[in-house]
């Protein structure tokens, strides 16, 4: 995984893929300044799995922005839901098949330098039927994801503007 920060718009823009399938992805950031920040996330599911959902929490230092002119979406997914603390967002409602790309877009305020957010995925098991899948969905979207054991990423950051 690779970054770019542009200070001035304030727009992070971090690029990767990711093969891990019982893993989650821990992504730590060296931004040049803290506040706030616009991430646009692209990376490329190279699992054998395909992705229905999929979810960001952030650190204790770091929260999501939402409402006013914040832009939160998904070019694979129809639909999200934050929780009321601002730092679990899910996208949902879509999917990403194995070998495609998946882009996210939404904005972060971290009182540090060093922000972490964490990415998991949701593929529906396959000997589940349909309805069994949409209710478990539903429910991780509720509750959230179980944390499973985490790779650590600390992604190199490029600084223009």
């Amino acid at each position: 995984m690779a970054a770019v920060a542009d200070v001035r718009r304030r727009v992070l823009m971090v690029s990767g893929a990711i093969d891990a399938i019982d893993h989650d992805v821990s992504v730590c950031i060296n931004l040049p300044e803290a506040g706030r920040w616009q991430v646009i996330k692209s990376e490329t599911n190279l699992t054998d799995q395909t992705w229905v959902a999929m979810q960001v929490t952030t650190d204790e230092d770091t929260h999501f922005v939402d409402g006013g002119d914040a832009m939160i979406l998904s070019r694979q997914f129809a639909k999200t839901f934050m929780t009321p603390d601002l730092r679990r967002l899910t996208f949902y409602e879509g999917e990403v098949r194995p070998g495609e790309a998946v882009l996210k877009v939404f904005e972060i305020e971290s009182s540090s330098r060093r922000p972490m957010y964490a990415h998991a995925r949701y593929s529906p098991i396959a000997t589940e039927t349909a309805e069994a899948s949409s209710e478990k969905l539903q429910q991780l979207i509720a509750d959230g994801m179980p944390q499973r054991p985490v790779v650590e990423l600390i992604v190199p950051v490029t600084v223009i503007g």
